[in-house]
């Protein structure tokens, strides 16, 4: 069974917990008047900041970093939890019952039997005399990182895992599909064999695949992972994120790796802050993933071509996330993992301290292969980096133009002209919306989503309508169905409520039909939706008006001077959109 919290729930919850007590427990607090001021616990300052109100129940940091919130807002931010994660520390810590919405879900029994899986294998690893162990001892791996990663071995045998699972029951079909087990002619052996096992565990502690490497080079392919299914997709997650995403937190920045040695190398030697992206490109997913607990990457890629791509493309899924990129060269040795066993932690750390910001690396990057003293390197250099220095800020072209300038000797105006004379190119859309939401109910659709999912299974073309509104789905399941809406309208014009529902878990599609089936919409679905849309903005409008005039309730009126300007016009702006969406809410 899988459980989400009802807001109804939430809200209980936090009539009963002080923020002032909790957010106490981790932050210095001292009364300032009516509220309470302390350091800011989400950025270094040396002046307090940051102010908690007892009778709103919100703290809000007026230095560096701006956050604002609740009290679940700041166990979130503050210990890197999700937020059910932190609904049920407050809970657990406050001794108060809250209840459950759950639902069916057949993922845990994939889950314990991936678990079991993992106990097998790492049982083989450490309990009996095998070539997996001697493996590792070469890397250099000690027994405690052997534990702290939970690292296995699978026998050179077709039929030990299945013979395993056979005492227990197990269907043989789930075994397949989660890649444990292959069937050929209605026999059933091993994935896998004579092989190393790095057990891959998301960030809720839950076993969702494997990666094996194999023991001799004739074996191929030299690493073999678990399939695609409904627990495990590799665009979703990070190797490792379980165990290290509070030193990332700590830290303040991630190191994102290639390979699972890669990652525990590092983590053995000190280097703690730091995950791989489960194959060489990092996706849209992960980039979120990450984002959840830090802004600042750095990216150590192998050195070779693959890894330079790699590169390339991970700082632009980075980008949309908003996050600050840097890249890596690891410059004695192909990998991460081989250069600190030479070289140690602290060279390593060197590395990191002059690792390239990302337009550095692009403009670095444009030069391989190319003769620079030769005009034709010259222009085919300046056609690689057109794009890159179009999408620059105007500081930011001013500043590597001359630097652009003095590597190649072309004039600055030049330079210049040729920026200018592009204008082929398409401004990057800034606004990606995040598909990896925190909302609890993750599998319910409000009646909101539910109305304008039925508007547009009325009259698909009402697609092009809400597509610049794509906020106002907030559940996960509501972007789920969207997104195959877009996906059917892109291909062919036009989708129907049964290709959506093909596409569908059956929870998910009787959540779906259930919702829509509440919903009556006669002939005016455009003028219903377009109600919708003004309803949503109205209250998303409202809630920041709220949260505005709240934080100008907070603010010192002598020490925040230019602050409270700045709110004050942000909550005018604010005030007057809400006058062109309120009358239709």
């Amino acid at each position: 069974m899988s459980f989400s919290f009802s807001k109804d729930a939430v809200e209980e919850l936090k009539s009963q917990i002080d923020i002032v007590d909790v957010i106490g427990r981790s932050v210095q607090l001292k009364r300032a008047g009516s509220n309470y001021k302390g350091l800011c616990p989400f950025h270094n300052e040396k002046t307090p900041s940051f102010i908690v109100s007892p009778q709103k129940q919100i703290f809000t940091c007026f230095g560096g970093c701006g956050a604002s919130g609740d009290v679940v807002s700041f166990v979130k931010r503050y210990y890197n939890l999700d937020f059910n994660e932190a609904v049920e520390k407050l809970a657990n810590e406050y001794g108060i019952s809250i209840k459950r919405n759950t639902y069916s879900d057949d993922r845990e029994k994939y889950y314990e039997i991936n678990r079991e899986a993992a106990r097998f294998f790492y049982k083989n690893l450490t309990e009996v005399k095998n070539p997996g162990y001697s493996y590792f001892q070469k890397r250099g791996i000690e027994d405690r990182t052997i534990k702290k990663f939970g690292l296995g071995y699978a026998p050179d045998s077709w039929d030990a895992l299945y013979n395993h699972f056979k005492t227990k029951g197990t269907d043989e079909k789930i075994l397949v599909e989660l890649g444990l087990l292959s069937e050929k002619n209605g026999k059933y052996y091993d994935k896998f064999r004579n092989r190393v096992i790095f057990p891959i565990i998301n960030t809720a502690g839950k076993v969702i695949g494997f990666g094996g490497r194999a023991l001799t080079s004739e074996v191929m392919p030299k690493y073999l992972n678990s399939p695609e299914n409904k627990i495990f997709q590799k665009k979703n997650n990070l190797y490792a994120l379980n165990i290290t995403r509070q030193d990332i937190g700590k830290e303040g920045f991630a190191i994102i790796v290639e390979g699972y040695m890669d990652v525990i190398s590092l983590y053995q030697n000190g280097v703690r802050n730091v995950s791989a992206s489960l194959g060489t490109a990092l996706t849209e997913n992960q980039a979120k993933l990450v984002n959840r607990y830090t802004k600042n990457v750095v990216l150590s890629y192998d050195a070779d071509a693959a890894g330079q791509k790699a590169a390339l493309r991970g700082i632009d899924v980075l980008k949309k996330e908003n996050c600050k990129v840097k890249v890596l060269h690891v410059t004695d040795g192909k990998d991460p993992d081989e250069f600190i066993k030479k070289n140690g932690r602290e060279e390593f750390l060197k590395l990191i301290s002059n690792s390239l910001p990302y337009n550095d690396y692009k403009l670095e990057a444009a030069k391989r292969g190319l003769n620079l003293s030769s005009e034709e390197g010259k222009l085919d250099y300046m056609k690689r980096i057109n794009s890159i220095l179009h999408d620059l800020s105007p500081v930011e072209k001013d500043i590597y133009i001359k630097k652009i300038a003095r590597d190649t000797g072309i004039s600055e105006g030049a330079i210049k002209m040729e920026i200018l004379g592009n204008t082929s190119f398409e401004e990057k859309n800034k606004n990606i919306r995040d598909t990896n939401t925190d909302n609890a109910e993750n599998i319910l659709l409000s009646p909101l989503e539910s109305t304008c999912l039925k508007c547009m299974f009325i009259n698909p073309s009402l697609s092009e309508d809400i597509l610049p509104w794509m906020d106002i789905f907030e559940s996960s399941l509501a972007q789920k169905i969207v997104n195959i809406c877009f996906e059917l309208y892109g291909l062919e014009g036009d989708f129907h409520l049964s290709q959506i529902i093909d596409k569908l878990e059956p929870i998910e599609s009787q959540c779906l039909e259930e919702s829509i089936n509440k919903i009556i919409v006669s002939g005016n679905e455009q003028d219903v939706l377009y109600q919708c849309i003004h309803k949503w903005k109205y209250n998303q409008l409202e809630t920041e008006e709220k949260r505005l005039i709240d934080m100008l309730s907070l603010a010192d009126e002598k020490e925040n001077r230019e602050f409270l300007e700045e709110l004050t016009v942000k909550l005018m702006e604010i005030q007057t959109e809400m006058k062109l969406h309120g009358g239709n809410n």
